[in-house]
C-alpha cells in the first residue's frame, strides 16, 4: 500500500503525505515513522528511489526526503494487482460483496 501510495501521489510523495494517503483511502492509521521504514525497505529492494527536496524553514531548515517509484516498482504493483485478482476471482463466498 505504500508503494501504491507513492505513485498516487507523485512529485509530492514523502512520509507525511503518504501516511495521510493511507488513513483517507485505506483507512489505515499509519505512523510516519512507520512509512519511513517501508520507504527504506522499498528503497533497498529498488522498488523507489529517493531523491533530497530543498531545506524548508517550516522545517526548521530541514529537507524533504522525496519518493519515486522506479520501473521495478510499477512492475510490482501491477504482478501484484494481477495475483490478487486472480486470488478474489471465483470465490462463491465472496461473489455479490457479501461476506
Amino acid at each position: 500500500m505504500v508503494l501504491l501510495a507513492v505513485v498516487r501521489l507523485g512529485d509530492e510523495a514523502y512520509g507525511v503525505p503518504v501516511s495521510k494517503e493511507l488513513l483517507i483511502l485505506a483507512k489505515r492509521e499509519v505512523s510516519v515513522g512507520s512509512i519511513y521504514a517501508a520507504l527504506e525497505r522499498l528503497e533497498r529492494k529498488g522498488f523507489v528511489s529517493s531523491s533530497v527536496g530543498d531545506p524548508t524553514p517550516e522545517r526548521g531548515g530541514r529537507a524533504k526526503r522525496y519518493f519515486r517509484a522506479t520501473p521495478n516498482g510499477v512492475r510490482a504493483l501491477k504482478t501484484t494487482r494481477a495475483a490478487l485478482t486472480k486470488l478474489w476471482s471465483g470465490i462463491p463466498l465472496l461473489k455479490g460483496g457479501n461476506l
